[in-house]
């Protein structure tokens, strides 16, 4: 089957995000071992220095050296901590959230087509999939780094239809960003809002997506 194709109109496709979704990705994994006992410098540090809007530049493409070389001029005393986000950045994601991964594996069993479409450094992303077998079992994964451009820009999801020839229509999409998931629904996917394991089972099962009789993941 093709993966544009649907049965009977239902969604067939399921394309997930990963860090938040399959993975435990939180920069405060790290940072909490780098500021011992004090979460408000830490907070602080992750507010004001190396920002969500920072790393999303490396997400699009940017380098590590040049994104530490923008913060030195400013917050030269932080060097080390600065260094740390792409030097450590295996230790922000502790493992995979392994209820979720449950999910995919079912969706795998019963044949449906699995992609994953995630913002992402291409530095630091094939550490990643060296650690987490699963990945390997993708019909396909688009890397924001590689592409130059981030959800929830209507470009990356349209170089993930195109390059595997997916139908919109024949889609679902999840991810732990509303934003991410509402860019997707209007491109004529359904976006699901990740919460938790449990409710996207719930998802899932009401989409038909989950064929056979499966107990919902549990913590």
């Amino acid at each position: 089957m093709p993966a544009s194709s649907g049965i009977n109109g239902r969604r067939r496709i399921v394309v997930f995000d990963l860090g938040g979704v399959l993975l435990q990705w939180d920069p405060r994994h790290l940072y909490r071992k780098l500021f011992p006992g004090d979460d408000a410098a830490m907070e602080a540090f992750l507010a004001t220095v190396c920002t969500e809007a920072w790393n999303e530049r490396q997400d699009a493409g940017r380098p590590f050296a040049d994104a530490v070389a923008e913060l030195l001029p400013a917050h030269g005393d932080k060097r080390a901590l600065i260094e740390a986000f792409g030097n450590r950045f295996d230790e922000m994601i502790p493992g995979a959230i392994d209820e979720t991964v449950e999910i995919f594996h079912a969706l795998k069993r019963d044949g449906v087509p699995l992609y994953a479409l995630t913002n992402w450094s291409a530095e630091t992303f094939p550490s990643a999939r060296n650690r987490f077998p699963f990945l390997a079992a993708f019909d396909g994964i688009v890397v924001s780094g590689h592409e130059g451009v981030i959800k929830p820009d209507p470009r990356i999801f349209r170089i993930l239809l195109d390059r595997y020839d997916i139908a919109p229509h024949a889609t679902v999409f999840i991810d732990d960003n509303p934003r991410n998931a509402e860019a997707a629904t209007a491109l004529g996917m359904h976006g699901i809002h990740f919460r938790s394991p449990e409710l996207l089972h719930a998802e899932l099962s009401r989409l038909g997506l989950l064929q056979r009789p499966t107990s919902p993941p549990s913590r």
